[in-house]
């Protein structure tokens, strides 16, 4: 029975680990999933190796696909020596003879074992690791969550626009059409074929740094840091001010976007005035063209102290202008929670999604319901 349960535990990793690699913008599809863990029962699961060429070969269908696999199974199976250099730079079998203690060997592969974890242990515990409250974690936990976030792709929702492009379905093309029928002299020819093309919709992230957020904001904030790869997206910080810091986000690396945020915000956990720095954001950016036909996604734990009412007036005014406004509570994962707070109360009626946001998986969560994915889960309707 504890073999059995191994094995399922493995294979649950190692699922985790596949759904990383489509968080990251693989196109890792339910048969090369199974082609993966095929691959990996036939070789060695507790081998970093073996795992690592089983997915390469199994997952990666791009040269894409193989930065972003790389950077992952650093992330997700912990920074060591990349598996494709310590294999090249490995020397070549070499035959001796030679006599070997049984209790030297025994200890030897003990002291091995405890200084690198199998292969599924350390995808387990990033597989628990996804759904942990981020304010929970250590130190050493808090950097992995850092490293997966980094891999993290953001597609934020498309809409439809008026033009129209060349397409395979759709409405018949009447000009392309007549052309085709032209250039062969009148003789039948296929039709051709049009549809609307599609345009990204703009994304606005307004991320709470007051004193109640202090063990969310680096999170929340790589996780815009992440939204910024992708189009059309602006980021602000709300506290005590309103700061943009769509600029000090577009640092392709980290660490370097988190330093450029930390000195031009002024207002670290400090208190937040929900009300009034919507009021600005609004009247400064929103009703000039930025909130108008997006989604507006503010992270933030709902503490308002200044007037409720007037938080729930700008909310309303919000809503009219946005296409959706999501809103992401770190609290709301918490056993018994309820929307109580005088901030969080007067928002919800002009919130068309209502989630989580404590933990990686809530984050990924998230993402999905930014883009409109149907198949996202964790989501309330406000």
């Amino acid at each position: 029975m504890t073999g059995v349960t191994g094995v399922l535990a493995a294979d649950a990793a190692l699922l985790g680990f596949a759904r990383a690699l489509r968080t990251a913008g693989v196109e890792a599809s339910a048969a090369r999933v199974h082609a993966f863990l095929r691959a990996v029962d036939l070789l060695r699961p507790g081998m970093r190796a073996d795992v690592y060429w089983a997915g390469r070969l199994t997952l990666c269908g791009s040269r894409d696909d193989l930065e972003r696999y790389e950077r992952v199974f650093a992330a997700y199976f912990g920074a060591r020596e990349p598996v494709e250099r310590a294999v090249a730079a490995a020397p070549g079998p070499r035959l001796r003879l030679v006599v070997r203690n049984a209790a030297a060997e025994g200890r030897t592969r003990t002291q091995n074992e405890r200084e690198s974890p199998p292969t599924p242990a350390l995808a387990s515990s990033a597989e628990v690791l996804r759904r942990r409250d981020v304010a929970e974690l250590d130190a050493a936990e808090r950097a992995q969550v850092r490293r997966l976030l980094a891999v993290l792709a953001w597609r934020g929702e498309v809409r439809l626009t008026a033009r129209r492009r060349p397409a395979r379905r759709g409405d018949v093309d009447p000009h392309r059409t007549v052309r085709e029928l032209l250039r062969r002299g009148g003789e039948p020819a296929r039709l051709r074929h049009r549809a609307r093309a599609e345009r990204p919709r703009r994304t606005v992230l307004l991320v709470d740094i007051s004193g109640s957020m202090a063990p969310y904001a680096d999170a929340l904030l790589r996780f815009a840091h992440a939204a910024t790869r992708g189009t059309r997206t602006e980021v602000f910080t709300i506290g005590t001010r309103l700061t943009r810091v769509t600029r000090e986000l577009s640092h392709r690396d980290p660490d370097l976007a988190m330093a450029a945020v930390g000195a031009a915000v002024p207002d670290w956990r400090g208190g937040t005035r929900l009300g009034e720095l919507l009021r600005e954001f609004l009247n400064r950016w929103g009703q000039r063209g930025m909130a108008r036909g997006a989604v507006v996604v503010l992270l933030s734990d709902g503490w308002e102290r200044g007037d409720p009412e007037l938080l729930g007036a700008q909310m309303r005014r919000l809503h009219r202008l946005a296409h959706r406004v999501i809103w992401a509570n770190p609290r709301k994962a918490r056993p018994g929670y309820a929307p109580l707070a005088a901030g969080m109360a007067a928002a919800l009626p002009s919130v068309d999604a209502f989630v989580e946001g404590h933990s990686l998986a809530a984050l990924e969560r998230l993402a999905a319901v930014v883009r409109g994915s149907p198949l996202a889960r964790g989501a309330d309707s406000a």
